[in-house]
């Protein structure tokens, strides 16, 4: 198993929390985002979109190529059902993704490293807009998180929900987004953070971690 990978990818960065929460064992192939290694021919003929995080598995005697962390991480939650990160009771699951959406389709897109560079090459001041964005998108979670959360967002176990939550709060904070409102999420990251396998995956500790992280 291989996982394409950048340190600061915060979609990259769910997926090793996935593979470490799960215990998989995989190599990392380091993707450089910031040199622009994901447009290189080799790269973009395996992943035409030009991002990370890419999961390499063999399936049924064959390589099967995965993008999008969502699906990657759901495809391993059904492979490799020990220590899952989708609840068992249907209403907590679609909690879960409900709020690791909230992330992905609500905050996510205006942090895309190609669109922060589209914007800055039109002259346009993308920093309020997207600290905006964020501010909307955690402050959706953290409503709902009152009403869902234990220890963690969904109940007393982790979920895709936390596994979203953890890098959207390092990027908020590397964006000057301020946290004070969100006393729910606030809380359950440290829950998180503080568990080995949330620590193992952080940029931090990654072998092309850069000094400013």
């Amino acid at each position: 198993m291989r996982l394409y990978s950048y340190w600061r990818s915060s979609s990259a960065w769910r997926v090793r929390i996935a593979l470490a929460w799960k215990r998989l064992p995989h190599e990392l192939e380091l993707v450089h985002l910031g040199q622009g290694k994901q447009h290189a021919a080799a790269y973009v003929e395996l992943n035409p979109l030009a991002q990370v995080p890419m999961l390499e598995i063999e399936e049924k005697g064959a390589l099967l190529r995965l993008t999008q962390s969502m699906a990657i991480i759901e495809y391993l939650d059904e492979r490799f059902p020990e220590r899952p990160v989708l609840p068992r009771d249907r209403g907590e699951r679609a909690r879960a993704r409900q709020l690791a959406e909230i992330v992905n389709s609500g905050i996510q897109p205006m942090q895309n490293l190609a669109l922060q560079h589209e914007l800055e090459q039109a002259n346009f001041d993308v920093a309020p807009l997207r600290k905006q964005a964020i501010t909307r998108g955690l402050g959706a979670l953290e409503a709902i998180a009152r009403e869902s959360a234990g220890r963690f967002l969904v109940r007393d176990g982790v979920t895709l929900a936390d596994i979203y939550l953890v890098p959207q709060l390092f990027s908020a904070r590397r964006f000057g987004v301020d946290l004070e409102p969100f006393p729910t999420l606030r809380r359950v990251d440290a829950e998180c953070s503080a568990l080995a396998e949330f620590q193992s995956a952080h940029p931090n500790a990654q072998p092309d971690s850069e000094p400013q992280a």
